[in-house]
């Protein structure tokens, strides 16, 4: 029987595996696609993502740090710098890496498959998964994205409200010109850029409207004019952002990572999240309290559900999306206080 299965091979659930072994669990991850796996993401880890990388013992081989965010709209810019050291651009792909290094470590096995079976009774679960045997352990840990299986198996979605947001991200070869994660504002939505290595950014657009990605960006002339020369990875998109969940435990089951939901990436934190309540998670296990693991996972992500979902309802009226940048140019100590709140 083993002590923690995880539905999901990507950071949430690399890092809950990693987790589980640190605390004398035996975790296996089921993950369908051999790694390291690319998605679409902000690849920013916020400065307590970033310390819990370190806690873990995992050494991300290429980053770079950045001191602070950055609002833009063209005519306005207001920044603000982290109180307790930087956080971490990283590649996704680097971040997986790292994390699936470590895993094999401290010996976390990874089985190629799919979770596509669940059945929960009072002393375990067990998982069908695809092409192997069937697997028994004490616990589930669904961490398998957005746009969850396990979630939507075990009816734990709700109807999500508000308009539907999405995200497209794709790297420029250029070197970063800022030590900061910029967030430029426009009409139609927002562009993340983040330094993720000497002479590499990503840049994300987020927006209700479907277009492609050049459509996105032409928003943004100030920061096409950065972008010197093609981009160097393909776009990838995700969405809709918004993921709505009834709850996080459901008797041997708990949601971690973008399963756990979702309200929008435009802060940037679903990483550094994924990372804290990861070990909150596990935390909770180990002490034999499953069951408080959705209080905690709502402590720790309300400062960013509460700021997030301000912004995007900002963000549906066009005269107040218009003042978000002007508003925090004029009272940065406001400005100042919520990225530290974030951070």
């Amino acid at each position: 029987m083993i002590d923690v299965l995880v539905a999901g091979g990507g950071p949430a659930g690399l890092a809950t595996a990693v987790q589980a072994a640190l605390a004398g669990m035996e975790a296996v991850v089921v993950e369908p696609r051999r790694g390291p796996v690319d998605k679409a993401c902000g690849e920013g880890l916020m400065p307590t993502g970033a310390a819990v990388l370190a806690d873990l013992g995992v050494a991300v081989a290429d980053g770079r740090p950045f001191l602070g965010i950055s609002y833009v709209d063209g005519r306005h810019r207001v920044g603000a710098e982290f109180r307790d050291g930087p956080g971490l651009g990283v590649r996704r792909t680097a971040l997986h890496a790292a994390l699936a290094l470590r895993a094999r470590e401290l010996g976390v096995r990874v089985v190629t498959g799919r979770v596509d079976g669940v059945r929960v009774t009072d002393e375990a679960v067990h998982a069908c998964v695809t092409g192997q045997a069937p697997l028994g352990a004490r616990w589930l840990v669904a961490a398998d994205g957005l746009h969850s299986p396990t979630r939507a198996r075990l009816g734990l979605g709700l109807p999500s409200r508000g308009p539907r947001r999405y995200g497209l991200r794709r790297h420029y070869r250029v070197a970063p010109w800022t030590d900061f994660v910029e967030v430029h504002w426009a009409r139609g939505g927002e562009a993340y850029v983040t330094p993720v290595s000497a002479d590499l950014v990503g840049v994300a657009v987020l927006s209700s409207e479907r277009r492609t990605y050049d459509e996105h960006l032409a928003e943004f002339p100030d920061l096409v004019a950065r972008l010197d020369g093609p981009p160097v990875t393909p776009v990838r998109g995700a969405g809709p952002l918004r993921q709505r969940v009834r709850r996080r435990v459901a008797g041997r089951v708990l949601l971690v990572g973008d399963a756990a939901g979702y309200v929008d990436a435009l802060t940037g934190e679903g990483l550094s999240l994924a990372l804290l309540s990861a070990r909150a998670l596990v935390g909770c296990l180990r002490a034999g309290r499953p069951e408080d693991y959705e209080a905690a996972w709502r402590r720790l992500s309300r400062r960013s559900r509460l700021l997030t979902g301000a912004l995007v309802e900002a963000r549906r009226h066009p005269c107040a999306a218009r003042m978000v940048v002007p508003a925090a140019r004029r009272l940065p100590a406001v400005f100042a206080a919520a990225v530290r709140a974030l951070a």
